[in-house]
């Protein structure tokens, strides 16, 4: 196993080579990308250097000579960092944290609340990366987990019962925490990652807003003890035939006397600068993964993003933030040139941030606010082609939508008897259809409106004394409903609703609701 560091996995070798004449010379950083034939992360004379490998600086990226060797410049604020090529590892630690990178601050992070990096002293003369063989095929599948975001350690005792025990043992090839991966309180990183750890594949942590130091003044230090546990909050790697970008798309305003600490969405010049530089040397046809925090469609360069994606057709992108499940298909009518591209905001795994009357087991229902309950999205990929499945946590599979209806109605009611389906996985290209009985499948209609039982739960916390647990937020209309109506005619008794939906994959799933016909009782004068 692997020993932890939080400043680098790579071998360095000497100190920094004095400048001729007294003169300082433009602080350059080099060191060669090796196959590490022993894996244990140090460069012996035997072992080959890596051709055309990217290594960056967050800015730049040059590729590896033929022996394998790279030089980048760097500031005394920088971040290097290998991009993982399709069928290299880099170390992962104990925690399952990929070590890829060596991080350049030489008087270390400033002092803030919470523990950036130690000061890391004089540019090493050789600043090396270590890969190792892998197998990635063309078909495997990864996970996302939205918002963990505990507050303390009982709510990681949720999130590890509620989710995390599920997916131990996954086969998945790694799993994407998109952000906010814990609420403000930064020192719950630590006994988060033993917790995420357990899943047992890789993990690629994702920088949220809540995952900052609040207490910076600037964006630039607002990510100081984030860089100290998972290294840069913004890079990219290949696995198999995709190529994914992790991105820092959260810019920290600090507290000023003119005004309270503040974040936006915004990705920066430098980060742009990057991403040019990227997908530069992307294969046009190969399939590009982005991974956020914050939707895309809040973004500041967000069209800037869509012109540097024009050349690919194949890309999607996920994020999380809202706590409710959406699709958006972004084209000219939303400020995006070039090809129409898909974003996905995924299940939380916190659902409505641990929110709602605990269960049997003591965890809280949370379900999110458009009346999804929390639970992960598994991505499965084969070559350029991806698809999207949604969980929920602690049920089946296939509970992958809620059918409303009064559990009786009139032979005289039923034709205006509404029926509420959501499908929390559905988007605008789902079809939602229902029947009733041996009739007819009728195509449902999509709305946007309060999900029927989030709302009944929020109704009930006005009760007195009123459920226990944390109170839930506000709904939103959710996104993902469809309406239909009950048809004519229905005789007496019990009658079955079943409802198919069929998603933008073209994958099926099914759910049903009972409910009673009844006579109408009419009332004597008497009695009334």
């Amino acid at each position: 196993m692997l020993r932890r560091c939080v400043v680098a996995w790579l071998c360095v070798s000497g100190s920094a080579i004095p400048a001729v004449g007294g003169q300082p010379e433009p602080a350059t950083a080099s060191g060669v990308v090796f196959h590490d034939l022993d894996g244990d992360g140090v460069r012996s004379a035997n072992e080959p250097g890596l051709p055309n490998v990217r290594v960056s600086n967050g800015g730049d990226i040059v590729l590896t000579d033929a022996d394998g060797r790279y030089r980048l410049p760097v500031t005394d604020d920088t971040i290097i960092f290998v991009i993982k090529p399709r069928g290299w590892a880099t170390p992962i630690d104990e925690l399952k944290l990929h070590r890829f990178y060596y991080i350049h601050k030489p008087a270390g992070s400033p002092r803030l609340k919470y523990a950036g990096v130690g000061p890391t002293g004089p540019l090493p003369a050789s600043v090396d990366f270590p890969l190792t063989p892998q197998n990635e095929p063309d078909r495997f599948d990864i996970l996302l987990l939205g918002d963990t975001q505990p507050r303390n350690l009982t709510e990681i005792e949720y999130l590890m019962h509620d989710v995390i025990e599920q997916l131990s043992g996954t086969s998945a090839a790694f799993a994407v925490a998109l952000g906010d991966l814990v609420y403000d309180d930064l020192e719950l990183a630590e006994p988060l990652n033993q917790a995420l750890a357990q899943i047992g594949v890789p993990i690629r942590p994702v920088l949220g807003n809540h995952d900052q130091d609040y207490a910076a003044a600037d964006d630039v230090h607002a990510d100081e003890h984030f860089e100290r546990t998972y290294g840069p909050p913004y890079y990219s790697f290949d696995y198999g035939p995709v190529h994914f970008v992790v991105l820092d798309d959260v810019i920290w305003h600090g507290k000023t006397e003119a005004r309270e600490g503040r974040y936006e969405a915004g990705l920066g010049a430098r980060q742009v600068e990057f991403l040019r530089n990227d997908l530069a040397l992307v294969p046009a046809d190969q399939l590009i993964v982005l991974l956020m925090h914050i939707p895309i469609i809040e973004v500041a360069e967000r069209g800037e993003l869509s012109q540097l994606l024009a050349k690919h057709p194949n890309t999607v992108s996920f994020s999380a933030h809202y706590h409710y499940v959406r699709h958006w298909f972004l084209g000219e009518k939303d400020g995006w040139s070039g090809p129409p591209h898909h974003h996905m905001t995924v299940a939380t795994a916190s659902g409505s941030w641990w929110s709602g009357a605990p269960d049997e087991l003591g965890i809280p229902h949370t379900t999110m606010r458009d009346g999804t309950p929390n639970g992960w999205t598994v991505v499965s990929f084969d070559g350029r082609r991806y698809e999207v499945r949604y969980q929920p946590a602690r049920r089946p599979a296939g509970h992958q939508m809620n059918v409303y209806a009064p559990e009786s109605v009139s032979v005289e009611q039923s034709p205006q008897t509404e029926v509420l389906v959501n499908v929390f996985f559905g988007s605008e290209r789902s079809t939602v259809e229902m029947r009733v009985g041996g009739r007819p499948w009728v195509r449902l209609e999509p709305v946007e409106r309060e999900d029927p039982y989030y709302a009944a739960v929020k109704k009930s916390e006005e009760s007195e004394p009123p459920p226990p647990g944390r109170k839930l937020p506000k709904s939103i209309a959710c996104p993902h409903l469809w309406r239909g109506v009950l048809p004519a005619g229905l005789w007496p008794g019990t009658h079955r609703i079943d409802v198919r939906a069929t998603d933008m994959f073209g994958r099926t799933h099914s759910a049903c609701r009972l409910i009673r016909v009844t006579v109408t009782e009419r009332t004597s004068d008497s009695q009334q």
